[in-house]
């Protein structure tokens, strides 16, 4: 089974990181006790989106940039052999036809 959180913590290590920041730097940057942090990048606790946004503005990366890399890396653990970058046209079109480019 997949778990999200796993993927979300995961990401938040590797943005950590990448940024070459401790987790008692942006722990404490975010408000977010030490030990709680540990806990969500090792997948144990599942984070609010008022914690990831806390993160994510400490690791000064957008939210929308973890996500995206959450859903990426969900999509290759679900076997996906390609992730869209948009929203195809035949969907689009079944919700708004003057949307779909032609």
């Amino acid at each position: 089974m997949i778990l999200v959180r796993h993927e979300i913590g995961d990401v938040l290590r590797d943005f950590r990181l990448q940024k070459g920041r401790t987790l008692r730097q942006v722990a404490s940057k975010a408000s977010v006790a030490l030990g709680y942090l540990s806990e969500v990048e090792r997948g144990q606790k599942e984070a609010s989106s008022e914690i990831l946004a806390s993160v994510a503005e400490a690791l000064d990366t957008p939210i929308s940039v973890i996500m995206r890399e959450v859903g990426d890396r969900l999509a290759v653990v679900e076997g996906l052999a390609r992730v869209p970058d948009s929203i195809p046209d035949d969907i689009v079109a079944e919700f708004d036809d003057s949307l779909a480019v032609r």
